[in-house]
């Protein structure tokens, strides 16, 4: 499967659903996904989370007691993405500090995950950018159609659980159900993205084999992995 970079386009058919955070999809168009470690928010970085949540709505002038998703669904799509960024940014700088268990640092097991996600590149999607820290993973991928992005999230979470569970000898939940989400909306926001991602390891002060990074090189093909 091959086509050109496509951004959110408000004008086409999208499909959104509301769990914890909101979940965009449309086909062909870039998404920016993360998923987490079930065990990598911990109770009291959770609560501080949702105080560091509540702080930045409040500056927004959204009330965290009240409906905040329906008053985050009325801002226009710049003010809206600057939240949900922001909240983003709590939530993933918790993940930074390297809570729980961390089993992705194993280099056989970012490697798992790593070949997991290029298996059907090119075929169910097209994948551009991945890292694997070791309590969560970004990548930045497009799906041909909505129920492919969701259906493919939810089985590189299965297949990689299960291998992982029998790698380690352990059984119970390993990834946490509700991924993070959102659609590119232009070339300079998946600049951005793909810097976040090649950056992540840096910023959270990991050595080399802890982590597994992977870009592909739009304009040459060739693919840079570490």
């Amino acid at each position: 499967m091959t086509f050109d970079l496509q951004f959110f386009d408000p004008d086409q058919d999208r499909t959104v659903v509301w769990r914890n955070l909101p979940h965009w999809a449309q086909a062909g168009t870039v998404c920016f996904i993360t998923w987490r470690m079930a065990d990598s928010l911990p109770e009291d970085v959770q609560q501080r989370i949702s105080f560091e949540r509540r702080r930045l709505l409040l500056d927004r002038g959204i009330d965290p007691d009240g409906d905040w998703k329906a008053a985050l669904a009325e801002l226009s799509d710049v003010a809206r993405g600057q939240v949900q960024w922001g909240l983003f940014g709590i939530w993933d700088g918790a993940l930074d500090q390297g809570h729980g268990a961390c089993s992705l640092a194993d280099p056989e097991l970012n490697k798992l995950v790593g070949d997991s996600l290029l298996h059907f590149d090119g075929d169910r999607y097209v994948l551009t950018d991945y890292v694997v820290m070791p309590n969560h993973v970004h990548l930045l991928a497009a799906f041909r159609d909505e129920e492919t992005m969701l259906s493919q999230c939810t089985s590189w979470k299965r297949y990689t659980a299960r291998a992982i569970h029998r790698h380690l000898g352990q059984s119970g939940p390993f990834w946490q159900v509700e991924p993070f989400d959102h659609l590119v909306r232009s070339l300079e926001q998946f600049e951005h993205y793909r810097r976040y991602i090649a950056q992540n390891p840096e910023r959270a002060y990991l050595v080399e084999g802890s982590y597994r990074r992977y870009s592909k090189d739009l304009a040459t093909g060739e693919n840079m992995r570490e």
